[in-house]
């Protein structure tokens, strides 16, 4: 079983933006050691900061990526230019490393274990039989490990320095956002039927009004609810015809440039009205989408809440008393629930607010709060329970059901926009970094 390739395909993939740089067969242990005859095992290529880059990583390296490019069929630079290119990316690769360190950030070994899971249920096996399944390409599985786990930490390195400060601004946003709303999404995929009412090259002006009274009249048709297939049958001139019309699945990027400027106002079910080109009169259906972001309508709540934490003072019952009191004086007292939320909660999102959480949908919660509300009546307030922040009692104002549709859009335009800034302002961090190290090369 050829493993390795796809393996490494699944790691890219279940680690969105990874850009690993080199997994299993480039993987290779940090530290070498002498032998008991006093025999060099290994010796630096290059002295980064306080630590250093070995020759052995630097071998491995050199003959993953050399076998790499064979497979390819891509020219090979000379061999002492290719080590240096590579010598330079460990170097850089030991920079961010030992910022990550600095700033403490580590990985952890569930997230790892999340990972790894995931390239195993993409390799269409056991998370337990991936050690095996790497060995028999002759990879140990402790050193896969080890450097998948050095990659995400690059990647978290790489979120805090630079994604987490990419500004976007609202003006940027609205006007990607209207390119993108005039245009198919590319991420979709498109079922679409066609009608064509030919026009002939020389047709005179009553013969194009009579083209165009017929495709208005297959219009009104389709519009009634007549069913589009038959009608393609009965009246389009086009190659199509016979199948009812069907154009199949298209991509945002493979769809004809006439629906391509008409796809996104229109609606599944929807039939376009008549489009005139030199070759006649167009009608298209939209008769399923998929993929992109489609109609998503979700439940969401409206709720406002008090927290308290315990501190040395007050353990976890005299806190649970306390919002016992809190309850009860606004049940029984008619004491305002915003009111004491304010001067109380020792939550500062939303304690200025009167604990107003807004309206949100599933998952905006950890677990233990959203089984409180899921419990809950309108304008009931649950008794005190505990979660990872302290100690809550919480009140529902309100449910309803809301298209998020336009949210989604949102997130996601924001999301390309970010990332189309990430590329250069990533060459620039990288630059930065190298530039303050100190670095000696030993080869």
């Amino acid at each position: 079983m050829k493993l390795l390739r796809p393996i490494q395909n699944a790691i890219r993939g279940s680690l969105v933006g990874l850009g690993l740089l080199a997994v299993a067969g480039g993987a290779s242990a940090q530290t070498r050691e002498l032998s008991g005859s006093g025999q060099l095992l290994d010796r630096i290529a290059a002295v980064v900061n306080d630590g250093v880059v070995l020759n052995s990583q630097l071998e491995e390296q050199t003959e993953e990526i050399t076998q790499r490019l064979r497979q390819q069929n891509t020219e090979l630079p000379p061999r002492n230019v290719l080590r240096q290119q590579i010598l330079e990316r460990l170097v850089v690769e030991e920079i961010q490393m030992q910022r990550a360190d600095k700033l403490g950030i580590q990985v952890s070994d569930e997230m790892l274990n999340g990972a790894l899971d995931d390239v195993a249920k993409r390799n269409n096996i056991g998370f337990a039989d991936l050690p095996q399944a790497l060995a028999q390409q002759g990879i140990d599985y402790r050193t896969f490990r080890d450097e998948i786990r050095r990659q995400m930490t690059l990647q978290l390195l790489r979120q805090r320095d630079v994604i987490a400060r990419i500004n976007v601004s609202p003006r940027e946003l609205e006007q990607f956002m209207t390119r993108q709303a005039n245009a198919p999404d590319r991420n979709a995929e498109y079922n679409v039927s066609h009608i064509l009412i030919s026009v002939p090259v020389s047709a005179s002006p009553e013969q194009i009004e009579a083209r165009e009274k017929r495709a208005r009249e297959v219009y009104d048709k389709a519009s009634s609810g007549e069913d589009f297939a038959q009608l393609a049958v009965a009246y389009s001139d086009s190659s199509t015809n016979i199948e009812g019309g069907s154009l199949g699945w298209r991509r945002g990027s493979q769809l004809p440039s006439i629906l391509a400027e008409n796809i996104p106002k229109m609606k599944v079910g929807q039939t376009s009205e008549p489009i005139r080109t030199p070759s006649g009169f167009h009608l298209f259906r939209l008769n399923e989408m998929r993929g992109g972001v489609q109609q998503a309508v979700v439940q969401q709540v409206h709720a406002r809440h008090i927290l308290l934490k315990t501190n040395e003072l007050e353990d976890d019952q005299t806190i649970e008393q306390k919002l016992r009191d809190i309850r009860k004086r606004v049940l029984e007292e008619g004491e305002d629930f915003a009111a004491i939320a304010a001067v109380t909660s020792q939550d500062p999102g939303s304690a200025a607010d009167g604990g107003d959480l807004g309206w949100a949908g599933p998952g905006s919660f950890v677990p233990e709060f959203e089984k409180q509300l899921d419990a809950l009546k309108e304008n009931e307030i649950s008794p005190p329970f505990k979660s990872q922040y302290g100690w809550h009692i919480v009140q529902v104002l309100g449910r309803r059901q809301h298209d998020s549709t336009e949210d989604l859009r949102r997130q996601r335009a924001f999301a390309e926009l970010r990332e189309a800034k990430a590329e250069e302002e990533t060459e620039l961090w990288l630059r930065r970094l190298r530039d303050e190290a100190f670095v000696d090369y030993r080869m």
